[in-house]
């Protein structure tokens, strides 16, 4: 009489672990062996490997890393202030258009000067098309301007500035970092910042604030990052000196308003730039990660002929 496929698996695991050895045993789930389903041999952990990929990391280095989240808190706040005298009538909107057109005129000849002007040669850009993009952006924002300041009528004051809140913290979550993450979203952190600027000139009191306080947003948000990485890879000394400086301003223009707001402010950059770094630098000794055959395969092939 034969033996059923059960009974005979059932035979085998019933059998000893150096029994079954003598089979032998392969690491492997895709074919029945003669051997219990929680056993392992000696070769289990043989390719076992901890912290391959662990990056240490230095406490300066870590402080010098942290002055792109310190830059875009200071670009947060230095906003917040603008607007919070613009609404109070004690900025008018032309010293504000003249300082912005200044400032973003050095900037422009500053972002040619760090690399000698290689980056627009690649990218195929002239000054031309630079100035023509500009005029174009500064006619169209001028003319929806009175769009801008009755967009938000039929929404209350505290709606708009809890919206706006919201928009400006999604600003900073999403930002690009320099992290490679999934949650990292340059297109969407720039829109929820531009959203959040165009809900807060709706409440000033005239359609020239609500187009001077869309285009700061534009510069701020949009303009002045990109000067920053291009300073922090060609001249990181002059990026870090520039880092103090726009971080000093945004605590003096917080001081303007609030003496509480200002040392808190002051707190939150104290712990970004040196306490954050301490606490990660202690935390590596304890870092444990393990690698091994059992981890998710990575597929190296190229498998675009399949999509075709």
């Amino acid at each position: 009489m034969g033996i059923s496929l059960e009974e005979r698996h059932g035979q085998a695991e019933m059998d000893s672990p150096r029994e079954a050895a003598a089979v032998g045993w392969r690491k492997v789930l895709y074919e029945r062996q003669s051997f219990p389903d929680n056993y392992v041999d000696q070769r289990f952990l043989e390719d076992l490997r901890k912290n391959i990929y662990v990056r240490r990391y230095s406490y300066w280095s870590v402080v010098l890393e942290s002055a792109v989240v310190i830059q875009q808190l200071c670009s947060v706040v230095v906003f917040a202030v603008i607007w919070w005298y613009m609404d109070q009538s004690l900025l008018a909107p032309q010293s504000l258009f003249g300082a912005g057109l200044a400032f973003s005129l050095i900037g422009y000849i500053l972002f040619d000067a760090v690399d000698g002007g290689t980056g627009r040669q690649e990218n195929g850009c002239t000054r031309w098309a630079d100035l023509k993009n500009s005029l174009v952006f500064l006619a169209f924002t001028y003319g929806f301007s009175p769009v801008l300041k009755t967009l938000t009528e039929s929404v209350s004051t505290d709606t708009i500035y809890a919206m706006s809140v919201l928009m400006l913290l999604g600003h900073l979550i999403f930002f690009d970092y320099g992290a490679n993450a999934a949650i990292v979203s340059s297109t969407l952190s720039l829109n929820m910042a531009i959203f959040a600027s165009v809900c807060l000139a709706s409440r000033l009191p005239k359609s020239l604030h609500s187009f001077v306080m869309v285009t700061f947003a534009i510069q701020i948000f949009a303009l002045w990052p990109a000067l920053q990485k291009k300073l922090k890879a060609h001249t990181p000394l002059c990026y870090f000196g520039i880092t103090l400086l726009f971080a000093l301003s945004a605590g003096l223009g917080m001081l303007t308003i609030s003496a509480v707001g200002a040392l808190l402010f002051v707190l939150l950059l104290v712990s970004i730039s040196f306490l954050c770094p301490y606490y990660l630098i202690c935390l590596q000794p304890f870092k444990d990660n393990i690698h091994g055959p059992w981890d998710e395969a990575e597929i190296t092939e190229d498998l675009s002929r399949f999509l075709m």
